[in-house]
């Protein structure tokens, strides 16, 4: 993630002040009060997938606080989805107070009046959703204005997982992936809210498709890695081999099957664009070893060979 601001390397008698004008009156407009402005710090990191921003950012104690004033000179309409790694928060927004912390996440309006009270210094990542993207996920376009999530079991677990993947991961992915790992976050924003009552309202196999959904996520932004491995997959998404296998029944093949067909779509998708590539080098870049043994798998998925793909079409009009 790029960092937007950090009082590190700044002198901790100027570190409150610096932080007030290079945050509050530029970055989010609010007003803001320390508990104790002369031992203040913190930072905020970015990072955008789609119309979603992600920040990573560290609080003193203090409140915050979004008057009529601020939202006047708000120039986008996007809601705030807040999970916290250490600390405890209050979400002040229409009269309702959220407790948010660790293991329950808030979310709140960016065109409502607010007050976030941070009870300690706390650690959390803030998700900016755009407002109309958002409402298409819900029943007649309808955002709840505030609401908390369980963070710690069902979807809202795996929904706080997916943050945190993309915070580690998505700064080494392609603009086109990170777009659309975006919308897969906002669809799974939009069903952790709407089950926020019992976290799994199509039962448990609901949450073992989201589950599973993140896993291929992961999978694909990490096809090209040389140690690519099933207990690397496994691993990097806090389970067991065994889990990892049972998690892909799911869809009918097993783990392994899946990775080698999603390894052939996509060189099949890259040798149809014709971009002057080797079939063999566009092969070995998607894990393959051999190109004999490429071959034998595309003609055995596509019933036609790399270079039929590969072959450009015959114009009838000059033939």
């Amino acid at each position: 993630m790029d960092l937007v601001f950090s009082t590190e390397k700044v002198a901790r008698a100027k570190r409150y002040d610096a932080w007030r004008a290079a945050i509050c009156d530029f970055y989010v407009h609010v007003d803001v009060k320390a508990t104790r402005p002369d031992d203040y710090r913190g930072f905020i990191r970015e990072a955008q997938f789609g119309g979603v921003v992600m920040t990573d950012i560290l609080l003193s104690e203090q409140s915050i606080k979004r008057n009529s004033q601020h939202i006047s000179r708000l120039d986008k309409d996007c809601c705030y989805l807040q999970l916290i790694h250490r600390g405890n928060l209050d979400v002040i927004q229409h009269g309702a107070t959220h407790h948010s912390n660790s293991a329950r996440g808030a979310l709140f309006s960016a065109t409502e009046q607010y007050e976030l009270q941070c009870k300690g210094e706390v650690r959390s990542f803030y998700l900016e959703i755009p407002r109309a993207a958002f409402a298409q996920r819900f029943p007649h376009e309808r955002i709840p204005i505030s609401a908390t999530i369980n963070t710690t079991q069902g979807l809202g677990r795996i929904a706080t997982e997916f943050c945190a993947m993309l915070a580690t991961e998505g700064s080494g992915l392609q603009d086109g992936v990170r777009s659309g790992l975006g919308d897969q976050l906002m669809d799974m924003m939009a069903l952790t809210l709407q089950s926020a009552h019992d976290d799994t309202p199509n039962g448990e196999g609901s949450v073992q498709k989201a589950r599973l959904r993140l896993v291929q996520q992961w999978i694909e932004a990490h096809l090209k890695d040389a140690d690519f491995s099933l207990e690397k997959i496994a691993a990097a998404n806090g389970m067991s081999l065994r889990n990892l296998h049972l998690l892909f029944r799911q869809c009918e093949m097993s783990a392994s099957e899946w990775i080698w067909n999603r390894r052939l779509q996509l060189c099949y998708d890259q040798i149809a664009r014709n971009d002057g590539r080797s079939i063999t080098s566009i092969a070995f870049d998607h894990g393959f070893n051999s190109s004999a043994h490429f071959s034998t798998l595309f003609r055995r998925k596509y019933g036609i060979s790399p270079r039929e793909v590969a072959r450009p079409p015959v114009n009838l009009f000059n033939a």
